[in-house]
């Protein structure tokens, strides 16, 4: 019998699962743990990094490629007009320097904004309306499309002899240029909704005010920021228009471009364009673009290369 137990005992101790701390399973699963744990920020650091150089290598390399012909142009002599990029950078430069370039770009931003808060409050409300009432539709529909065709060159005379040469003309110039383009792209946002949605939502009591509010509009708000997209477009163009001239009691880029026009010096003229071309781009980087990729990731409809 003790031969027996010892037997057992030994048996026993041979079956046991091995504890925390003897090198068994347990112990590895921790430690993959523990290491996965370790490299989870490092991971998604460089995920990150990769990403970001994922979109910013294509605009970078963009510019490059203009910065490289525009110095073979200008090494081979091809215009004698020309300046270099670095003639360019100098003007940019100066302008900083003098204490110009940061009120001429304050005061155009500042316009634009103005402009195109004013242009979004009239023409979503707009766009919307000419939804709802047909013959109203039938009748602005066509003079929207007209006056969006219509270059803003165009538009600045009339807004000039109606209102001087004063802020108010290059707002009403803003306004002429990014209203239609808002009200039609709402329009047409809108008429992309399914019918069917709308349907559904009468049938579950959602008509009139609260169906606009709860199934029109969220149904639709991709298609409303790519209007407000073209708007914001729409007015930046004009307002440079206006800027270059009428003869604005404030300073702006259109400004120093029509001040370089007139010098004949082609590298101030180049240098507002670039500043012109800065704007754009980075109100299109840092607000529209993410604002769209938001709302059509929520909506399931963002590609995994645009997340």
């Amino acid at each position: 019998m003790p031969a027996t137990d010892t037997e057992d005992s030994r048996r026993g101790a041979r079956h046991e699962p091995p504890g925390p701390g003897t090198g068994g399973p347990g112990d590895s699963d921790e430690m993959a743990s523990g290491l996965d744990a370790l490299e989870s920020p490092v991971s998604a650091t460089a995920a990150t990094s990769r990403r970001v150089l994922a979109k910013a290598a294509p605009p970078l390399a963009a510019v490059a490629l203009v910065l490289v012909l525009w110095q073979t142009a200008y090494a081979l002599n091809w215009s004698a007009s020309l300046p270099s990029p670095a003639a360019v950078w100098g003007e940019l430069a100066g302008a900083w320097s003098d204490g110009t370039l940061l009120p001429a770009l304050g005061h155009s931003l500042l316009r634009c904004l103005i402009g195109f808060a004013a242009s979004a409050a009239v023409g979503v409300p707009l766009g919307l309306l000419l939804t709802r009432v047909a013959p109203l539709r039938t009748v602005l529909g066509p003079i929207l499309s007209a006056v969006q065709s219509l270059p803003a060159a165009a538009l600045v005379p009339v807004a000039v002899i109606a209102l001087g040469n004063s802020e108010g003309a290059v707002y009403a110039v803003v306004l002429l240029g990014a209203v239609p383009s808002i009200a039609v792209g709402v329009t047409a946002a809108v008429d992309r909704i399914p019918p069917l949605l709308l349907r559904a939502g009468r049938s579950m009591g959602a008509g009139g005010l609260r169906g606009a509010v709860h199934v029109l509009v969220p149904a639709a708000l991709p298609g409303f920021v790519t209007a407000l997209r073209q708007g914001w477009t729409f007015g930046w163009r004009a307002l440079m228009t206006a800027e270059l001239i009428t003869a604005t009691p404030l300073p702006g880029i259109g400004r120093m471009l029509d001040a370089g026009r007139q010098g004949g010096e082609l590298s101030l003229v180049l240098a507002s364009v670039v500043l012109i071309l800065a704007v754009g781009v980075a109100v299109e980087s840092a607000l529209f673009s993410p604002v769209e990729r938001r709302v059509l990731h929520s909506r399931g409809l963002a590609s995994a290369a645009g997340r």
